[in-house]
C-alpha cells in the first residue's frame, strides 16, 4: 500500500524538478530575446518612417536585393534557410544554427523594408529566437528532446514578443512544427519563453497597433433565437472561410513557383533579387501608389490602404489583396527578407473587407476573420490563430474565429510557407495523400499531377483541331 502511494509523489516530483530546470533556463534566454525584438522592431519602424520620408529609396531596391543576396553568399551560408533551417534542427538534430542568423536576418529585414519591398517582419523574429535559443542550448549543454524544447521556446519568444500575443506564440511554436500534431512536451517553456519575451518587449516600451471590431446588431429570426447564434451570419462566415483558405493556398503556391521560376531563368541568382526589385518599382508606377509595399501597417499618407483601413468601409479596394500577393510573394520569391506573416494579415483584412461587401456582412469582424483565417490556412496553424483573434480582437467572437481559422486550414490544402512542415496527420482520409511526409513532398506531387494533366489535355485539342 505504501509502496503505490510514494509512485505519484515521486512523478509530482520530478514534474516540479523540470518546471524549476526550465523556468532557469528560459527566463535569460527569452528575456535576450525580447530585447533584441524589441530593438528590431525599433530600428523596422525607423526604417519604414525613413523611406516614407524618402520615396526615391524605392529606385534602389534591386541594389538592396544585390546586397543581401552577397551578405548570404559571404556570411549566411545554411543560415539563407531561415525558419525552415530552425524546424528542421527541431525534427532531427543536424549540423545547428549558426550564431549569425540573428544579426544577418535581423539587418537584411531591415535593407528590405527600407527600399520598399513588401515582407513581414515574424521570420525575423522567429529566427533571432531559434538563433539565441540554439546559443544558449549550447552554453548549457543540452541535447536531442530538450534541445528542441529550448529552440522551440526560443520560436515562441520571438512571434509572441513581435505581435505582442503571447498565447498565441505558445501555441504557435509547437503547432507549426508538424501538421496534424503539437508538441505538447514543449508547452510550459514555450508558455514562459512567449510571456517573459511579450513582457520585455513591453519593458523597453514597444507598443504594438490595436484592432477593434465594431458592435454587430443581432439577428432576431427563429434560428438565432433557438441556436443562439446568428446561423445566417455563420453560413457567411463559412464560405468567406473558404476564400480565405484558398487565397492561402494560392500565396504558398506562388512564393515556391517563383522561387523555382527564377531559379530555371537566371543562371546566376544574383540577377534573381535585382529582377525581383524591377517587376516592384514597374508595378509601384504602373499602379500609381505605393500602399502595397512593406508592411502595410502604418499610413505613408492620408487615405493609403492599410491593414487598419480595411477594417473600416472603404478602406480597401475590391483587388487589394490581390496585388499584396503579388508584391509579396515577389519579394520573398526573389531572396529579400523578412517574412510572410504581416502580409498575409494585410492580405486576409482586405480579402475580408472586399468579401464583406459581397455577403453583405460585417465589414470589421469580416477583416478581422481574414486577418487570422489567411494566416491560419499559410502557416497550418488554426489553433494559434484562434487564439490571435482571442488576444488581438477579444473573445466575443471566439466561435467565428475558431471556425474561419479552421474551414481555411481545410481549404488550403496540403500547402504552406514552411516546407520544412512535416505531415503526420494529413487534411485529407485518402490513401494518396497519407504517402506525403513535408510539404516539400507534397508540392513535388503536385506538380507532378499537373505535369500528367497536361499530357493528358494535349492529344484531345489535336483530335478537336
Amino acid at each position: 500500500m505504501t509502496k503505490n502511494t510514494s509512485i505519484p509523489f515521486k512523478e509530482h516530483l520530478a514534474i516540479l524538478k523540470q518546471l524549476i530546470r526550465w523556468t532557469i533556463f528560459i527566463f535569460p534566454v527569452a528575456a535576450v530575446i525580447g530585447s533584441v525584438v524589441a530593438f528590431f522592431l525599433w530600428l523596422l519602424n525607423t526604417a519604414i518612417h525613413f523611406r516614407f520620408d524618402h520615396a526615391w529609396l524605392l529606385f534602389l531596391l534591386p541594389l538592396a536585393g544585390l546586397l543581401i543576396h552577397f551578405i548570404y553568399q559571404w556570411a549566411g551560408r545554411s543560415a539563407e534557410k531561415g525558419n525552415n533551417l530552425i524546424m528542421e534542427e527541431i525534427h532531427e538534430e543536424g549540423g545547428g544554427i549558426p550564431k549569425r542568423m540573428a544579426p544577418i536576418i535581423l539587418l537584411t529585414t531591415i535593407i528590405t523594408h527600407l527600399f520598399g519591398g513588401s515582407a513581414g517582419r515574424e521570420g525575423t523574429a522567429v529566427q533571432i529566437g531559434g538563433s539565441i535559443a540554439a546559443m544558449f542550448g549550447k552554453w548549457f549543454k543540452l541535447t536531442g528532446p530538450d534541445l528542441s524544447i529550448i529552440l522551440i521556446a526560443g520560436i515562441a519568444a520571438g512571434f509572441g514578443a513581435v505581435f505582442g500575443t503571447p498565447v498565441t506564440g505558445a501555441i504557435f511554436a509547437m503547432e507549426v512544427l508538424t501538421i496534424g500534431k503539437i508538441q505538447y512536451n514543449a508547452l510550459i517553456p514555450a508558455l514562459i519563453a512567449a510571456v517573459v519575451g511579450d513582457v520585455t518587449v513591453g519593458a523597453w516600451h514597444i507598443t504594438h497597433v490595436h484592432y477593434h471590431i465594431d458592435a454587430i446588431p443581432h439577428s432576431s429570426d427563429f434560428l438565432t433565437g433557438f441556436f443562439h447564434f446568428d446561423a445566417l451570419l455563420l453560413g457567411k462566415v463559412i464560405i468567406a472561410s473558404a476564400v480565405f483558405g484558398l487565397s492561402s493556398f494560392l500565396f504558398a503556391g506562388m512564393v515556391h513557383e517563383i522561387k523555382g521560376a527564377c531559379l530555371k531563368l537566371f543562371k546566376f541568382k544574383w540577377m534573381i533579387p535585382v529582377f525581383g526589385g524591377l517587376i516592384i518599382i514597374g508595378l509601384t508606377l504602373f499602379i500609381g501608389k505605393p500602399d502595397y509595399l512593406s508592411l502595410g501597417v502604418d499610413a505613408e499618407y492620408p487615405g493609403a490602404i492599410t491593414i487598419p483601413s480595411a477594417f473600416h468601409v472603404g478602406g480597401s479596394d475590391t483587388w487589394s489583396w490581390l496585388w499584396k500577393t503579388i508584391y509579396t510573394t515577389l519579394t520573398i520569391g526573389t531572396g529579400f527578407k523578412g517574412g510572410e506573416v504581416t502580409p498575409l494579415f494585410y492580405i486576409g483584412a482586405t480579402l475580408g473587407n472586399t468579401l464583406s461587401g459581397l455577403l453583405n456582412a460585417p465589414v470589421s469582424l469580416f477583416a478581422a476573420l481574414g486577418f487570422i483565417a489567411v494566416f491560419a490556412g499559410a502557416t497550418n496553424t488554426p489553433l494559434a490563430c484562434t487564439f490571435m483573434g482571442i488576444e488581438l480582437f477579444g473573445g466575443e467572437y471566439a466561435l467565428l474565429f475558431a471556425v474561419a481559422c479552421f474551414t481555411a486550414y481545410v481549404f488550403s490544402g496540403h500547402s504552406g510557407v514552411y516546407s520544412s512542415q512535416l505531415i503526420t496527420i494529413p487534411k485529407i482520409s485518402d490513401k494518396y495523400y497519407s504517402a506525403e511526409t513535408s510539404l516539400t513532398e507534397a508540392s513535388k506531387r503536385r506538380g507532378y499531377l499537373y505535369q500528367k494533366f497536361k499530357k493528358y489535355r494535349l492529344p484531345s485539342r489535336k483530335l478537336k483541331d
